[in-house]
């Protein structure tokens, strides 16, 4: 090693250096996936209008994708297949979209800065134009693709668009969102938060929690018991992260809180790190039971009172069931001070044969008695 390279100036300039690189890298990369998705849109966009005004036939596409490969034999996306998804993604977004009210509340509510009212949908259409591809043209065509392929409800492509940007999915997990039916699920849990958090606290943890969530990871029998599950979960953790969703910083499991000189032991503690707070997680492998919530805001009191700091803000409280009577934990939380938030969950059961084949606790329990009888 060279003199130059021990000298901590010099090293310390050139993290700075790599650091500067890096970030303009992204940048580039970004800027780059604009212009491509912004080409697409615009090819998208002539071949409509062409279509609709030459007397092209029917090879049209299959022809513009011969003279595009050959003129441009170093670039890809030129396939016929390929030119066709143009068409639609364009198609797809104006046709859809532009004559949707259903977009101007979305808009609205979503901070997206594009204030539109009911009777000016016509009037600013170009405004929207203009806003959508800048949203689209965010995310890699390959999402792009996907969310053509799977969606048809251009209000659902736009969540996944946002949730996409907002969250930095990979194609993969883009798919795995979809396929799991995330839109349907996403703050749709039954929750206290109105009447315990301040807002914009309140709106931001209702859309945080889901109804239900999905452990489709897990493959459990129906006989499963609460620390299995829990364990299952912890064992699967990176699976369950990706299911709570952004933010979600996993403390443990079987958290002890001593309470006038009582152990009690909360299932699973995790650190929200958009809402600042601390969140428990109780996890129960029946139906919804008014008592549950009781004992969640005991837990809770107990972490705002021992666990967390002045510049934590109040610990909220999710219990996930197997299923829940909703009429009956909109009764229960109700009156409850403490914030917290009900849902459902599903996961995979074993096959009907192996069910069968694993004895209950009882049977167990019955074959140990007659194993200590004939000894």
């Amino acid at each position: 090693m060279s003199e130059l390279a021990k000298k901590d100036d010099y090293k310390n300039w050139v993290v700075e250096l790599k650091t500067n690189i890096r970030q303009r890298q992204i940048k580039a990369a970004l800027a780059v996936n604009t212009e491509l998705i912004g080409m697409y849109w615009e090819l998208g966009k002539q071949i409509v209008e062409k279509q609709a005004t030459a007397q092209w036939g029917t090879g049209f596409i299959d022809q513009l994708s011969k003279d595009l490969k050959a003129e441009f034999p170093e670039m890809g996306g030129f396939s016929t297949a390929n030119i066709k998804y143009c068409r639609q993604f364009y198609l797809f977004y104006i046709e859809h979209i532009l004559k949707s009210q259903q977009l101007v509340g979305f808009l609205e509510t979503n901070d997206n800065n594009l204030q539109i009212s009911d009777n000016q949908i016509d009037t600013k259409s170009e405004q929207v134009v203009g806003f959508l591809p800048s949203l689209l043209f965010r995310i890699p065509w390959g999402h792009n693709v996907l969310i053509l392929q799977k969606i048809k409800n251009h209000i659902e492509a736009i969540f996944y668009v946002n949730q996409t940007i907002e969250n930095n999915w990979s194609r993969a997990v883009l798919e795995y969102q979809i396929e799991t039916n995330l839109c349907k699920r996403q703050g749709k849990a039954i929750t206290n938060f109105q009447n315990t958090l301040p807002k914009p606290d309140s709106d931001l943890a209702t859309a945080l929690l889901k109804d239900s969530y999905n452990f489709e990871f897990l493959t459990l029998s129906p006989k499963v018991k609460e620390r299995e599950l829990e364990q299952k979960l912890v064992d699967n953790i990176t699976h369950f992260l990706l299911e709570l969703g952004k933010g979600f910083a996993y403390m443990g499991r079987q958290f002890v809180l001593n309470v006038g000189g009582e152990i009690f032991k909360t299932d699973l503690l995790f650190y929200h790190t958009k809402l600042k707070c601390y969140v428990v997680i109780e996890l129960k492998v029946t139906d919804f039971k008014p008592e549950y919530a009781g004992k969640l805001s005991f837990y809770l009191t107990a972490i705002d009172r021992l666990v967390k700091d002045a510049n934590d803000k109040p610990t909220i409280g999710i219990l996930l069931c197997k299923s829940k009577n909703n009429v009956v934990v909109d009764f229960a939380l109700r009156d409850i001070g403490k914030p917290m938030g009900v849902s459902e969950y599903q996961y995979n059961q074993l096959p009907a044969d192996i069910q069968k084949a694993i004895p209950t606790a009882q049977e167990m329990a019955d074959e140990l008695q007659k194993f200590d009888n004939e000894m």
